[in-house]
C-alpha cells in the first residue's frame, strides 16, 4: 500500500477519549502510537488521520485554539456501509451533526455522483463526514 499524500494531524484535548471515539465508535484502528508524545496514527482502509494531545510533545498552533476545534472544515471518510458506525454511535447516544441523507453532486456537465452520508463531531468538535457511494448517473436534464 502506498502512503497517502495527505494525512491531517488534529490537536485534541484528550487523546484517549479521541481514540475511544475514532476507534471504538467509528471503526478506525491504531497503526502506531507514541504515548510519551500523546500521539496516535489511525487508519480505516485508505483513510488516515493523526491525533496529538494538546500540551504534550510539539504542538504547532498558529492561533488560539478555542473549542470547537476544526471550525470550517469537515473530513470526508469513504466507507462501504454507514450502518455499523451509526449503530455504534446510537448505542452510546452520540449526537449526529447531520442525519443520514442521500445526495447527488454534479461532477461534470453530464454526470453526477451519489452518496449516502452523515456528519458527526468528534470529542473536540472536528466534523467527520462518513459517506458511501450510490454510484454515478447522467446529470438530470442532460
Amino acid at each position: 500500500m502506498t502512503d497517502p499524500a495527505l494525512v491531517p494531524e488534529l490537536l485534541v484535548t484528550d487523546v484517549r477519549k479521541s481514540i475511544e471515539f475514532w476507534c471504538g465508535l467509528c471503526h478506525f484502528t491504531v497503526a502506531y502510537e507514541r504515548p510519551e508524545e500523546g500521539f496516535v496514527y489511525l487508519t480505516r482502509g485508505s483513510a488516515h488521520v493523526m491525533l496529538e494531545q494538546r500540551g504534550i510533545g510539539r504542538n504547532w498552533v498558529s492561533a488560539p485554539l478555542d473549542p470547537p476545534f476544526g471550525r470550517g472544515i469537515n473530513f470526508q471518510v469513504s466507507v462501504s456501509d454507514l450502518d455499523p458506525i451509526l449503530t455504534a454511535l446510537a448505542a452510546v447516544s452520540w449526537p449526529l451533526f447531520m442525519k443520514p441523507e442521500s445526495k447527488w453532486y454534479r461532477v461534470s456537465d453530464t454526470e453526477e455522483a451519489g452518496v449516502q452520508q452523515f456528519l458527526v463531531a468528534d470529542p473536540d468538535g472536528y466534523l467527520i463526514r462518513f459517506q458511501c457511494s450510490l454510484g454515478r448517473r447522467p446529470t438530470v436534464g442532460s
